[in-house]
């Protein structure tokens, strides 16, 4: 692994949960809305527990969502035909480019915990048609160290690569450190990247600073090629490194749709309404 340049800790976030649509659903917003600047190419990241019958069916464009189950299971089902099962430390990666109508929902009648991180596609790709990747733990790409085991759902991690196929360039990693346990992940000079803590607690970056269960390190960046040490605390540490490319164009952003402009929204509202159930589904 390179050490040319070590990523430190820029700030350390601790999200508080709050009410989401209703009261049995609970919501933190990891990566608020509020400076896609600065988080460019993630536009939001929430942690949601919710019950059946919170969300309802709804359209999304010009994005990627991407779905991480923690406990629980979801189920989802999209207008293009897609469906899936996908229970905790699965992830369900979703292009909508030009369009899709979909769902997910607890299954089994149960309540899910979740995260879901909403990526920003270049305009290049903002029409691609909607692309359905099913990111199952059992399958995927997993790097081992001594103590250390690093699951790959998008990008890479030392020789470990993960199949996804990206529009955007996103690092996705799932790290689990017992106590003691190092890693080093690469990362890009250029790369906006944090990583959400899950379990345990642990240290980050070369000032080692200390991080616990649900809080959120966002890293510094450099000019050259970087790697960031991730170390397991006294209970150990599991935590996911999200790490992305900035896109740098301007962002027009209306609830689930986010386009360049807002001539480019009112056209696409236009054509989800004129579409319905067949949006996405049209050349």
């Amino acid at each position: 692994m390179t050490t040319e340049h070590q990523r430190d800790v820029a700030r350390v976030d601790s999200p508080q949960v709050g009410r989401g649509m209703t009261d049995e659903h609970l919501v933190r917003p990891l990566v608020p809305p509020d400076d896609f600047a600065a988080s460019d190419p993630f536009l939001l990241l929430m942690e949601d527990t919710f019950p059946l019958g919170v969300f309802d069916r709804h359209p999304h464009q010009g994005i990627e969502t991407v779905t991480y189950v923690i406990d629980g299971a979801v189920e989802h089902f999209d207008n293009h035909g897609n469906t899936g099962l996908f229970e905790a430390g699965d992830a369900l990666w979703l292009t909508s480019g030009r369009g899709i109508v979909h769902n997910e929902q607890p299954a089994r009648g149960e309540p899910v915990h979740l995260l879901q991180l909403w990526v920003n596609l270049p305009a290049a790709s903002k029409r691609v048609p909607a692309n359905f990747q099913e990111l199952r733990a059992a399958d995927l790409p997993v790097r081992r160290e001594p103590g250390a085991e690093i699951r790959v759902f998008s990008g890479s991690s030392g020789t470990v690569t993960a199949p996804t196929t990206n529009h955007a360039a996103v690092t996705m990693v799932e790290a689990r450190l017992e106590p003691g346990a190092s890693i080093e992940q690469d990362l890009p000079a250029d790369y906006t990247a944090f990583v959400v803590v899950l379990e345990g607690s642990g240290s980050i970056g070369m000032s080692r600073t200390k991080v616990t269960a649900s809080e959120v390190a966002w890293l510094t960046k450099g000019d050259d090629q970087s790697a960031v040490r991730l170390t397991g605390g006294a209970e150990g540490l599991r935590a996911i490194l999200f790490a992305g490319r900035p896109i740098g164009e301007p962002i027009a952003a209306r609830g689930p749709f986010v386009l360049n402009t807002d001539a480019e929204l009112d056209a696409g509202f236009r054509e989800y309404r004129r579409s319905g159930e067949r949006f996405g589904l049209e050349g």
